[in-house]
């Protein structure tokens, strides 16, 4: 009996004692938004600022994000828009059957829904691979057929952040109303920040705009170009953004080539 009692009591501490030398999953981007420098060693910065992270448009609001470590991310991926290979992580919203697919292809092991169940949020706080993946909820408006509604289910779509080789890139998702000051505190810094455009399914071209000079993010990256005129979306942040239009899908970027002035990177795609 007293052995059975030692051998339990050996077991459970060794698995706190495992569980809490596990790294506790931190994000820099509000460490580094909201926390007073620190000294970092100059190694680790020449090589994080060196890593390049490689950014790919297919379509709509997908984007596809190559990660020195190997690792590709799909955002608000339906299935409907494929450039190369398979994602090895699809990050989902719902508001719209363009932005998700319950049917995912099986050999993406990783499948991230922006929303939850039963009424409660979704909750993303994950590392794979060489990323750190959070999520921001927001919500969405109802939709009646092929109507918008007026009621809004909460937390129904997620700003997702990914944390990779220094930079903090953030995708919008479907975003359907501003943003308040709880939900800036809980983006923190974003470097990249892919921003939807169309006036209208999402949020007006003046909303959206008034997002992305808060932001100040380095680069952005419009998306649910089919609807407005690029023209205008430009027209209303041109003043404080420069434009780079480009005639390929992808770019590479680091944390040391971000350009010094804020700068919206229209890349090849609808």
């Amino acid at each position: 009996m007293w052995r059975l009692l030692s051998a339990a009591l050996a077991l459970l501490g060794a698995t706190l004692t495992s569980a809490l030398a596990q790294p506790v999953q931190r994000s820099e981007c509000l460490a580094m938004a909201n926390a007073p420098p620190r000294v970092t060693p100059v190694a680790f910065r020449q090589a994080a600022a060196a890593a390049e992270v490689e950014i790919t448009y297919a379509g709509h609001s997908t984007y596809f994000i190559d990660t020195p470590g190997g690792l590709r991310i799909a955002t608000d991926y339906s299935g409907a828009y494929q450039v190369g290979r398979l994602p090895d992580v699809a990050t989902m919203n719902k508001a719209h059957s363009t932005h998700y697919t319950l049917y995912p292809d099986k050999r993406i092991p990783n499948v991230l829904h922006g929303w939850g169940e039963d009424g409660k949020p979704a909750i993303v706080s994950t590392r794979i691979g060489d990323a750190f993946i959070r999520n921001v909820t927001t919500d969405i408006r109802r939709y009646f057929g092929d109507d918008f509604g007026v009621d809004m289910i909460r937390d129904g779509n997620s700003i997702f952040i990914f944390e990779v080789a220094g930079l903090c890139i953030g995708h919008l998702g479907h975003l359907h109303h501003k943003l308040d000051d709880s939900h800036f505190a809980q983006i923190g810094r974003l470097d990249i920040v892919m921003v939807p455009i169309d006036g209208t399914y999402t949020m007006s071209l003046g909303g959206m705009s008034d997002i992305t000079k808060r932001l100040r993010s380095s680069v952005v990256l419009p998306m649910h170009r089919f609807a407005t005129p690029l023209d205008e979306f430009m027209r209303r942040i041109g003043q404080e953004f420069e434009i780079d239009r480009r005639y390929e899908r992808s770019f590479r970027i680091s944390r040391d080539s971000l350009p010094s002035t804020p700068t919206v990177i229209i890349l090849d795609g609808v």
